[in-house]
């Protein structure tokens, strides 16, 4: 009997961690607030992108979850991880380039980055490698 891989479940593990993180404290604030990323949503008034980045955050990671529930969409796995990813290239960017608090927390944001934040950048990653080597 062939051995299963563990693929799908470093998938999954993945998935579930940008979920998590994208709840749990993502920036410390400037004056030791913290926000986490459905702030971010709520803060960006008029749109923008840093909250385009936090929606696109939370659907890939939410539509990674379903798809390995759902067989039909076992293809579609890396376009949602994609999706994802470029929710987190298009936040950073809205950290660097709009104004106000935005851009003065984006010239720090390694320095500002609390744990939620690195569980993102860690589910995202795997949520690839498990997309991309589970063909």
């Amino acid at each position: 009997m062939g051995k299963k891989s563990s693929l799908p479940l470093i998938y999954l593990i993945g998935a579930l961690l940008v979920a998590i993180g994208f709840c749990c404290p993502m920036i410390k604030g400037l004056f030791g607030t913290s926000a986490n990323g459905f702030d971010f949503i709520r803060n960006a008034k008029e749109g923008g992108f840093v909250a385009i980045g936090s929606i696109l955050i939370f659907a890939g990671a939410i539509a990674c979850i379903i798809a390995c529930f759902v067989p039909q969409l076992k293809g579609l796995r890396l376009i949602f991880a994609i999706v994802a990813l470029a929710g987190a290239v298009i936040l950073v960017i809205g950290f660097t380039t709009n104004g106000g608090i935005y851009k003065a927390i984006g010239k720090q944001l390694l320095k500002r980055a609390m744990w939620g934040f690195y569980m993102v950048v860690v589910g995202i990653v795997l949520s690839i490698v498990g997309a991309i080597t589970n063909k």
